[in-house]
């Protein structure tokens, strides 16, 4: 049995394989079992690794340290790669009011560590170490430790701190959440409101009644209004007819209208009626709607027209062909000329089928080139993003620079390559299912390797009086802040609970909470919300910790 032995307790590359990879599936298998209908999911690794490490299994240092660094980095990089082509879009609509509700649980936490210095026995250095585990923040700790080393003071009481609160900081937030979904969340609540997690487009059908448009063609027309639509079929008696830009529009033409949902109304003053069929339903059959006209989904698959506006393609003019709408990712987009294409992207194209043949051919639609994952510009993505979290930031009043480090900088990388890249040209298109499983592996990794390490003496350092102490007035302040914003966001009925809880979990910093918040809720939500809340919000505390030893300690 030596070689068992071996296997698991002689610290190597290979016994590091085998350790993590037993924890990880160990926690994934557990985290599946729900108690009374909720279930951990991903973050169980995290208590099966402060499990491993106090029963006295370990690897070795360096090899734990990389890869609980690979991990963190991947999951951060593709979530913000995932996000990415609808980030700017959300930060544009909700993005200052996710950041303020970011800012009321960072400011409502940071009051109430101040306060809880004043009133227990704990010294404001330790106080410091106590919030940034309970807000599993590491690159706080870092900040207020260069502080505290720049007023020649200690710090690794402060460290202690953090380590000891970091489980129930991770822990918190999930029961939080929990906690206000049992008690206050209504089914309502779970439905997805933002504007970025739904289908942008409507179809509608109209009568042209409105005698202003009477032998004026589909240019001038939208040219007349500001309003952005794509008219895909005209119906005129018995003919059926693709409109090109100079076609014109007769009194009595049923025209089938893809438009913005909010701008229904205005295309219903626009042409003068509205009939009552719905062509919204996911069952339509297109293609049996008219025998001369087809609705072909294509790929675009051609590299050279990634970043290209849809406008430059001329493939209306081109090739008398209509494009209603484009489909990336999750998201059904409207189909205006100022649209910047993406590889990866469905084209609704709507035409004679001859005129689709030929568009398929301009386009590509190649679908198994899209099964593989642009590795290289993932790993380049990567660099680049380690490149930025460590470039030093010099603020007014304050003596050491701050860096956005391994989470910050890799998540901001990859929105930037997710939502600009296809104007750079640069093809940073993968597959859902790949991006799903890198994420999932990295998170997994990564908590993996932050329980086996926090585990080693984590229930010691419990058992110590002030211990003891830290670990509640950790739990404190991450369960208070939390419930308190939670609960009024809740109330406000302004989001869905699944942003609720990305921006819950990006303004405590917390990757493993997102996790439990994605298999628990639809969609997309949580995600986006989180990383539009976490680089600014990580920043912030980055920033608080060190002034509150600057100016209390």
């Amino acid at each position: 049995m030596e070689w068992l032995n071996a296997l698991f307790m002689e610290q190597s590359a290979l016994q590091t394989v085998v350790v993590l990879s037993l924890i990880c599936s160990v926690g994934l298998a557990l985290g599946k079992i729900r108690v009374g209908g909720v279930s951990l999911g991903v973050a169980f690794v995290f208590f099966i690794g402060i499990l491993a490490g106090h029963l006295g299994l370990s690897v070795d240092a360096q090899m734990l340290d990389y890869a609980e660094t690979f991990g963190l980095v991947v999951f951060v990089y593709m979530l913000g790669l995932h996000v990415g082509p609808h980030f700017f879009s959300s930060l544009r609509h909700e993005g200052l009011e996710l950041n303020l509700w970011s800012f009321g649980v960072i400011a409502l936490g940071t009051i109430l560590a101040i306060a809880l210095t004043g009133v227990t026995s704990v010294s404001l250095p330790d106080m410091v170490g106590v919030l940034c585990g309970a807000t599993t923040n590491t690159p706080a700790l870092g900040a207020a430790q260069q502080a505290l080393a720049h007023l020649n003071l200690p710090s690794g009481s402060a460290a202690l701190a953090t380590a000891v609160t970091y489980p129930l900081g991770v822990l918190g937030v999930i029961l939080a959440m929990m906690f206000i979904r049992r008690l206050f969340v209504k089914p309502q609540d779970l439905e997805l409101r933002s504007l970025d997690s739904e289908d942008q487009t409507y179809v509608g059908q109209f009568v042209v009644v409105n005698p202003a448009l009477a032998d004026k063609t589909v240019a001038e027309i939208s040219q007349m209004s500001h309003l952005k639509f794509i008219i895909s079929r005209i119906w005129r008696g018995q003919q059926v007819l693709v409109p090109q830009a100079d076609t014109l529009l007769r009194l009595y033409d049923n025209v089938l209208v893809v438009t913005r949902r909010d701008d229904i109304g205005a295309m219903e003053i626009l042409f003068g009626e509205k009939t009552e069929t719905d062509w919204n339903g996911e069952r339509i059959d297109w293609n049996h709607i008219d025998a001369k006209v087809e609705s072909r989904t294509l790929v675009l698959s051609r590299k050279v027209l990634n970043g290209k506006r849809l406008g430059q393609l001329q493939l209306r003019h081109v090739y008398g062909v209509n494009v209603s709408r484009i489909t990336r990712g999750d998201i059904k987009l409207l189909a205006t000329d100022d649209l910047r294409l993406q590889y990866g992207d469905r084209l609704t194209v709507v035409g004679e089928p001859k005129s689709l043949d030929n568009v398929e051919q301009f386009l590509g639609n190649a679908v198994q080139t899209l099964s593989e994952p642009n590795l290289a510009a993932i790993f380049l993505g990567l660099i680049m993003g380690l490149a930025l979290g460590t470039i030093p930031l010099s603020l007014p009043g304050m003596e050491s620079p701050i860096r956005l480090g391994i989470a910050g900088g890799p998540i901001i990388m990859g929105i930037v390559v997710g939502s600009l890249g296809p104007r750079l040209h640069f093809i940073s298109y993968t597959t859902r299912s790949a991006s799903l499983m890198l994420r999932k592996l990295g998170l997994s990794l990564y908590l993996a390797c932050l329980g086996l390490d926090a585990g080693r003496d984590f229930f010691m350092t419990v058992m110590r009086p002030e211990g003891f102490l830290w670990v509640g007035l950790g739990f404190l302040l991450t369960v208070v802040p939390v419930v308190v914003v939670g609960l009024i966001a809740l109330h406000t009925r302004r989001y869905d609970f699944g942003t609720i809880c990305g921006i819950l979990c990006g303004s405590m910093a917390n990757p493993m909470a997102l996790g439990y918040a994605n298999d628990t809720t639809k969609g997309d939500a949580s995600s986006i919300a989180y990383a539009s809340v976490y680089p600014l919000g990580m920043f912030v505390r980055v920033i608080i910790a060190q002034m509150l030893i600057v100016f209390f300690a």
